[in-house]
């Protein structure tokens, strides 16, 4: 199945380079090959469930080894 997820890793920064949580878990997406958009508030990605799921545990455990304190995570199922 189609999935689409938002996170957003905390503590908010604001202006000026995002910080290594933010970082870092923008590369375990990349690395992956997902579609994502990285912004100031979160980051989006989507793909099929057998690799998206994998990465969002990656994505967790990233952005908590990289100084997160929040990581506030959605997904959708968007296959009709």
């Amino acid at each position: 199945m189609r999935l689409a997820a938002e996170f957003t890793t905390e503590p908010f920064v604001g202006e000026g380079t995002p910080p290594p949580h933010a970082t870092e878990t923008l590369r375990i997406v990349e690395t992956a090959g997902l579609t994502c958009v990285f912004g100031p508030l979160g980051t989006s990605i989507a793909g099929e469930d057998d690799e998206l799921l994998p990465v969002l545990g990656r994505v967790l455990a990233t952005a908590l080894a990289h100084g997160a304190t929040r990581v506030s995570l959605q997904v959708e199922r968007v296959d009709g």
